[in-house]
């Protein structure tokens, strides 16, 4: 999902390629912006970023 984030897909077409409601995109979103320390889809995408392997 977060790689989806990164990318700039809207909630809804993250929800449509996992196969899931926007509901649970939005509920696990909030939960990864929780547990990482981001406050924005941008910080998130920031994260992954920071951590991919080169």
């Amino acid at each position: 999902m977060l790689t989806l984030i990164a990318a700039g897909l809207p909630n809804a077409d993250i929800a449509a390629c996992l196969g899931m409601g926007v509901t649970t995109v939005k509920t696990h979103i909030g939960a990864m912006k929780r547990k990482l320390g981001a406050d924005s889809r941008v910080a998130l995408a920031a994260v992954l970023h920071r951590t991919a392997a080169p």
